[in-house]
């Protein structure tokens, strides 16, 4: 027996918004193609949209459906969607990706063409995504760097920064082979935007949903299409520096392996390098000395590398522990080894030898009835010695329990 609509979106997103459909939505046959568009007060541009999506499926006797996803238009959109045949799903949550999240979930087709309802995109090129995605591929991509850009349909700070910087940043990152990783034009399966588990509900959707691809070892494709210069008639929804910023700090948080452990490991073995050289008193290298203060400068360099270094490891086992990307052999291994118990015992050594480096200058202060120390050179070197271990042993007991909390529920899953 089938689902209910609501038990069915459920099932297909539950990290999603449940939303209402029209009522004509239950009632549909399957389709093979879903023209998705989000839409908030787009009454000046949808109609074109909407009729460009539906010549695109006559041309090319395709069986489809067009679905506006409408995120509490009060200018009227709603009836000019109906009024021409295509299906309205309201979501009650505000943002662009709870939009589109929920008009996924309610689509029909096998395949989802999704494009901004203000006609800057052209859905008579919807074949071209269809094509690849008959032939295989789980999402493709347009380009609008390859296919062209009209007169002012891109402001030259998105077109000559913004666009570049972040789909740049998306390739070294994650490896997405995609050139204009922000193209709001895409297509997909239905069956691979479930695999996805998308998250976000805001601007940061169209970075996670080709990130997520990349990472879940999806097949893409890219086609060349057109950017034309909307008709929306009002200022747009985008913030170029907040939204921008959204899709940065996405990216960034994704990647703990750049952002984090690749710094922090420099930065420690740098600090353990110099702490090694000036451990036992001062040194001179090409004329430059070396003493305490490149000491201190080294404890502060271990802490902190150290501390980015075991972050980046928590993060990733969390986001293995959510199902976000494959498993690296590394750290499949790694799960072998590290276990709570084991990663204690390496801390509260850790801390034994802090501990122990801190006792030396103390017992010889003592011994000399608290008076002045007589080589404070000496007492200082174990003082930031025995700091240092005892910063790193507690660093490492505390992480044990993150992780071992994040392993918990990753083996739990697999």
């Amino acid at each position: 027996m089938s689902q209910t609509p609501v038990a069915e979106r459920a099932a297909l997103s539950p990290t999603m918004p449940i939303v209402d459909t029209h009522p004509m939505g239950s009632e549909l046959g399957e389709c093979e193609v879903t023209f998705l568009m989000p839409c908030l007060n787009e009454a000046n541009s949808l109609a074109g949209c909407i009729k460009a999506a539906q010549a695109c499926i006559t041309q090319n006797n395709l069986s489809a459906e067009v679905v506006i996803a409408d995120n509490g238009s009060t200018d009227g959109s709603q009836e000019i969607a109906r009024s021409l045949g295509a299906r309205v799903v309201d979501i009650k949550v505000k943002g662009y990706g709870s939009a589109l999240a929920g008009g996924i979930v309610a689509a029909r087709g096998k395949y989802v063409i999704m494009g901004d309802s203000d006609m800057s995109y052209d859905f008579g090129e919807g074949m071209k995504f269809v094509t690849r995605l008959r032939e295989g591929a789980d999402i493709v991509m347009g380009n609008r760097f390859q296919g062209g850009i009209d007169p002012g349909a891109m402001p030259p700070l998105h077109r000559y920064l913004g666009n570049p910087v972040l789909s740049f940043i998306g390739k070294f990152l994650f490896g997405c082979p995609v050139g204009d990783f922000h193209c709001g034009l895409r297509a997909f399966s239905k069956e691979a935007f479930q695999r996805m588990d998308i998250r976000t509900l805001g601007m940061e959707f169209a970075s996670e949903l080709v990130i997520k691809s990349q990472l879940k070892g999806m097949k893409f494709a890219e086609v060349p299409i057109t950017l034309h210069k909307d008709q929306r008639g009002r200022p747009p929804h985008l913030r170029s520096w907040r939204d921008g910023w959204r899709h940065l700090r996405f990216m960034l948080v994704m990647s703990p392996r750049w952002t984090l452990l690749v710094p922090g490991l420099t930065l420690a073995v740098l600090g353990l390098v110099l702490m090694a050289l000036v451990a036992a008193g001062p040194v001179t290298i090409s004329g430059v000395g070396l003493d305490l203060h490149t000491l201190v400068a080294a404890s502060l360099m271990l802490v902190v590398g150290y501390q980015f270094a075991v972050t980046a490891a928590a993060m990733r086992l969390y986001t293995l522990a959510e199902e976000v990307g494959p498993v690296p052999e590394v750290l499949e291994k790694a799960h072998g080894i590290f276990t709570l118990e084991r990663g204690l015992i390496a801390g509260g050594l850790g801390l034994l030898a802090g501990l122990l480096l801190l006792g030396v200058p103390t017992v010889q202060w003592a011994r000399g009835g608290l008076g002045p120390i007589h080589d404070p050179s000496v007492t200082l070197r174990y003082m930031i010695i025995g700091s240092t271990l005892v910063a790193l042993g507690a660093q490492t007991v505390l992480m044990s329990f993150v992780m071992s909390m994040f392993s918990i529920k990753y083996r739990r899953k697999i």
